[in-house]
């Protein structure tokens, strides 16, 4: 069997989730290297995975260099994206990148021309699409089962804040791109349209010492679009939302409504005359989308062996970055912004 090398660029939360998936679960790829700007976190993760020390780097330069390698996993935050990815596809280098794709809707178009120059697949990472309920759901609005989409509402909810880079939207996009980018992409996605108008809201409801050195972040928001085929849709943003990792849709048709995701970790239900009623809720995203992960990158090593065209493009990476710089436009101006 053919087995895809790869560097995992990031070891942080997102970049174990996917150095994970790969170790346990897709004999057909293997972890070789680690890039990090902490060597340290390089160093501890490679030796999970059982790389060698030698092959933990801090500098990408180098890891591009002294260790071969056919595809990079970039999980490091949101403006070092376009950068490693260049890199990565003038070395011939097959590309995973993590959402939000970029900062700018330019520096999107340097990393899809650049894989395209390098004649190398460049995969995002919207693991909903990947997920058995989302996808189930979109074969159902495919073939009639609700009738016409007429409201797609997405929750995106997050239990914890991400790094106190993203604190600045100059250099994350703000919350709307670092947790609701799924929520966008599934909206579009789900509605197979694109964006025609859109008016956001939000505020720092949570986090006031944030709000002190940081006073355009927001940690709440809520987002109304209209989508070209005149289908709305409304996306409702807390991180932190502190009682645990919500993700959930609904998708109201002219002959019914398909509700997708849950709360609930299990399907399991507890009751007691003490405590009531009682079921554990999803603390964790790595959690509640582990399959989906995994499904996705299966997805991405098999586009590399069979030369296939991954189903989640730089052109969808591209249209979140879009939408949600709009919503932050919107936000700021008080008004909606046509697309």
């Amino acid at each position: 069997m053919e087995k895809i090398k790869i560097c995992l660029v990031g070891a942080g939360r997102a970049g174990e989730v996917h150095g994970d998936v790969h170790f346990d679960f897709i004999p057909n790829s293997e972890i070789i290297s680690v890039f990090d700007i902490d060597i340290s976190k390089a160093k501890k993760l490679a030796a999970k995975y059982g790389v060698d020390e030698r092959f933990a780097f801090y500098n990408y330069e180098d890891a591009l260099s002294y260790s071969e390698f056919d595809a990079a996993i970039i999980t490091t935050p949101t403006f070092t994206h376009c950068l490693y990815t260049e890199m990565s596809a003038r070395k011939k280098i097959h590309v995973f990148c993590e959402k939000p794709m970029a900062i700018t809707v330019e520096d999107c178009d340097k990393m899809i021309n650049a894989c395209k120059k390098g004649n190398v697949k460049l995969q995002l990472g919207f693991m909903r699409r990947f997920d058995s309920g989302f996808q189930k759901a979109k074969q159902l609005i495919k073939n009639n089962g609700i009738g016409e989409p007429i409201i797609i509402k997405s929750v995106g909810r997050g239990p914890g804040l991400p790094g106190k880079w993203a604190f600045d939207i100059k250099n994350s996009n703000g919350n709307l791109a670092e947790v609701n980018s799924h929520d966008f992409d599934s909206v579009r996605w789900l509605s197979e349209s694109e964006y025609k108008k859109v008016y956001a809201v939000a505020k720092n409801s949570k986090s006031p010492e944030i709000g002190k050195e940081y006073p355009a972040f927001y940690d709440s928001a809520i987002v109304s679009v209209t989508m070209q085929n005149e289908i709305f849709g409304l996306i409702d943003s807390i991180c932190p939302c502190d009682y645990g990792y919500d993700a959930r849709m609904e998708v109201v048709g002219t002959k019914g409504v398909i509700f997708i995701g849950s709360l609930d970790e299990h399907t399991i239900i507890t009751c007691t005359k003490e405590k009531g009623i009682s079921s554990p809720q999803i603390l964790s995203w790595k959690k509640r989308f582990h399959d989906a992960y995994i499904a996705e990158g299966r997805h991405f090593v098999d586009c590399i062996i069979n030369d296939s065209e991954p189903m989640v493009t730089g052109s969808d990476g591209k249209h979140a970055v879009s939408i949600v710089i709009a919503a932050n436009k919107s936000i700021s101006k008080g008004s909606p912004v046509e697309l």
